[in-house]
């Protein structure tokens, strides 16, 4: 990023191990990006508006969300499509990351204005190249906004 503000990265994964594994491969490539976790579609909304457990707590607007299809209370889809309605945070890149492989998710996701649909992999190292590309694509090569 041309900025002086560390990105701030907001991973949704109901997942304990996936979540550990993703921030183990943003450690192996040496992410100096601000990490946050959420363990739902809800937990998700909640720290965008600043509401629930995040209602006193100090949080960074995400500069990249990446998002899991298959949550509880409110799933990635339905997680997806109130980011993408919403003027505060439509601008924000969204990253589908999940072990759905349906084509019926990748139309909808994309019809719903997610950025891109990865698979997640099944061996830590692809994850560890995965996580390098997102961070060399999204922070490095592409102009996001700043606000």
């Amino acid at each position: 990023m041309k900025h002086n503000i560390i990105p701030t990265i907001l991973i949704a994964d109901d997942d304990a191990d996936d979540r550990m594994m993703i921030k183990e491969a943003l450690e192996e490539n040496n992410f100096s990006h601000s990490v946050q976790f959420v363990e739902d579609g809800e937990e998700l909304l909640d720290y965008l508006h600043q509401r629930g457990k995040f209602l006193t707590e100090k949080v960074h607007k995400p500069n990249l969300i990446i998002l899991d299809l298959n949550m509880p209370k409110i799933d990635g889809r339905e997680a997806l499509s109130q980011i993408k309605s919403s003027a505060a945070f439509k601008r924000i890149p969204v990253i589908v990351l999940t072990t759905s492989r349906a084509e019926e998710d990748i139309i909808r996701t994309y019809d719903l204005g997610v950025n891109s649909f990865i698979c997640k992999p099944v061996h830590f190292n692809d994850l560890v190249i995965v996580a390098r590309e997102i961070g060399n694509y999204w922070f490095s090569t592409v102009a996001l906004p700043t606000n």
